[in-house]
């Protein structure tokens, strides 16, 4: 059970609604869920997929820097970028998905807006409250029915939709966002011990004061 603590809009969700009074200035944070195919971007209560179509190389990799630029404003407090799965090992796709996770760091870099690193299994633990929440499932379905679990938990919990083909992307990257405005001391909802530990396994920028260590 999670227990909400602020909106972050006027429109926002009734998942989000303040139980208490509202913060008069509240950090501007991005969660990124990189993919060549489609990325997710969310600022926590909103979220939309960055889809390439049939883009390859180059053309691609140039769609998601430039789309991610343009959707991430220069006053951006905080980006939190999806790490690699370091279980993946070396398949197709591999370098140039390495490629994109760096160029879209170096452009953070280059507007010197902040941005930490979440490994994938610490995003789901913030989620799910585990890293592995589909262990009781057969093998074969684990990781489709734990994206399916934290698209869930996204919508139950912060009241953002997730749908379409990016829906999975999407909820990936309002995580993201709510780990990020959380680690900020910021957090959407109260969350339980076994979710906040979450925080820890990030690599947060050391330059940035936060209350959530």
């Amino acid at each position: 059970m999670t227990t909400p603590l602020f909106a972050l809009s006027a429109e926002a969700p009734a998942a989000t609604t303040a139980t208490g009074p509202r913060p008069l200035t509240i950090p501007t944070v991005y969660g990124l869920d990189l993919s060549l195919t489609c990325s997710g971007i969310s600022d926590g209560t909103t979220a939309d997929a960055l889809i390439p179509g049939t883009r390859t190389g180059h053309d691609r990799l140039e769609f998601h820097r430039r789309s991610i630029r343009e959707r991430i404003p220069e006053e951006t407090s905080l980006v939190v970028i999806e790490g690699p799965a370091m279980s993946l090992g070396y398949r197709p796709g591999v370098e140039e998905m390495t490629y994109l996770r760096g160029l879209v760091k170096h452009d953070l870099w280059k507007r010197q807006i902040p941005y930490a690193v979440c490994p994938p299994q610490h995003r789901i633990i913030y989620a799910c409250g585990v890293a592995n929440p589909a262990k009781d499932h057969p093998a074969s379905r684990r990781k489709t029915i734990a994206k399916g679990m934290v698209r869930d938990a996204v919508v139950e919990r912060y009241g953002v939709p997730c749908e379409g083909r990016g829906r999975y992307d999407q909820a990936d990257a309002t995580i993201l966002a709510a780990m990020g405005l959380h680690w900020l001391g910021y957090p959407l909802v109260v969350l339980p011990d076994t979710h906040r530990r979450a925080l820890d396994g990030v690599q947060w920028p050391e330059n940035l004061p936060a209350v959530a260590r």
